[in-house]
């Protein structure tokens, strides 16, 4: 459709509302753009499926939820480098959610949301606000669902690092998230640790310092696999942040704001030694 804005297009114009009110280190009130989803979705009847405009105000909602929902991702991440010796069990879980939150923000950032309390899935078009709400596919879970529509948007299909998230396979981030929060006699408890801040910033030093030379996915036969699980989120949560950095710049004041955290400064300062095999570090980062 003629006229209709591109993704870094679509990206600049989310953005852009927040260059005309003040940044705010608090990004908005719990579960706000799910009620105002919820509630439109009332309009459209009991099938709720179908077609509304949403204002400014609320599709501007999707760049709070994208980046609130990165700065889980920072944080899970962080809780999974300190506990990698004190709970393989809990680097393991937080590692993965590391990932997870990185891939679902990506999702919120091309105008995707689930109503899990309509089974219903928005899809808004940033240029017009219209937003789309359709059924829930058998196997739109969030663990599946969110990771499928990143890989399938042209621009990110081609990153090794966002690719479809399945179970079955042996190499497979939720499949080794699985063994820690669901399989029994694990028997994995070492001598707890109190957590020491020097030796959460060697592990992160030491994490960004690695040279890759293929997406390390954790196995399933390796777990607990924790130094690839913290590698591949560690990786993610890098690809957000360079995404909106290509875009954006240093002129947004919502992203400049939260971009390097104040409650990680001194700790992570979002760097790494780039992979070696091509196409990673390109576009689609």
């Amino acid at each position: 459709m003629a006229g209709t804005p591109n993704l870094e297009q679509s990206i600049e114009i989310l953005f852009g509302r927040f260059n005309r009110r003040a940044a705010n280190t608090t990004l908005s009130d719990r579960t706000i753009l799910a009620n105002k989803l919820n509630a439109l979705a009332d309009t459209l009847g009991k099938k709720a499926v179908g077609s509304f405009q949403l204002t400014p105000d609320s599709a501007a909602l999707f760049a709070t939820a994208a980046v609130e929902m990165w700065l889980r991702s920072v944080h899970s991440f962080l809780i999974s480098a300190s506990v990698t010796e004190a709970s393989k069990i809990w680097a393991s879980v937080s590692g993965y959610y590391a990932s997870h939150y990185s891939v679902r923000a990506i999702a919120h950032l091309l105008g995707i949301f689930q109503l899990y309390r309509k089974k219903r899935v928005a899809r808004v078009d940033f240029g017009s606000n219209l937003c789309n709400l359709e059924k829930k596919g058998g196997n739109d879970r969030e663990h599946k669902f969110y990771w499928k529509v990143v890989e399938m948007h042209p621009y990110f299909s081609t990153n090794p690092f966002l690719q479809k998230n399945k179970n079955e396979d042996e190499q497979s981030d939720s499949g080794h998230r699985n063994i820690a929060n669901y399989v029994d006699h694990i028997n994995q408890f070492p001598n707890f640790r109190v957590l020491d801040l020097e030796i959460l910033k060697l592990r992160i030093r030491y994490l960004s310092s690695i040279e890759l030379s293929s997406v390390p996915i954790p196995r399933l036969e390796h777990y607990p696999d924790i130094e690839n699980v913290q590698l591949v989120a560690y990786h993610r949560i890098l690809s957000f942040r360079r995404f909106l950095d290509n875009i954006l710049g240093n002129k947004n004041r919502l992203w400049q704001v939260h971009r390097t955290p104040s409650w990680c400064d001194g700790i992570l300062d979002f760097q790494a030694t780039e992979p070696r095999f091509l196409g990673v570090y390109g576009e689609t980062i």
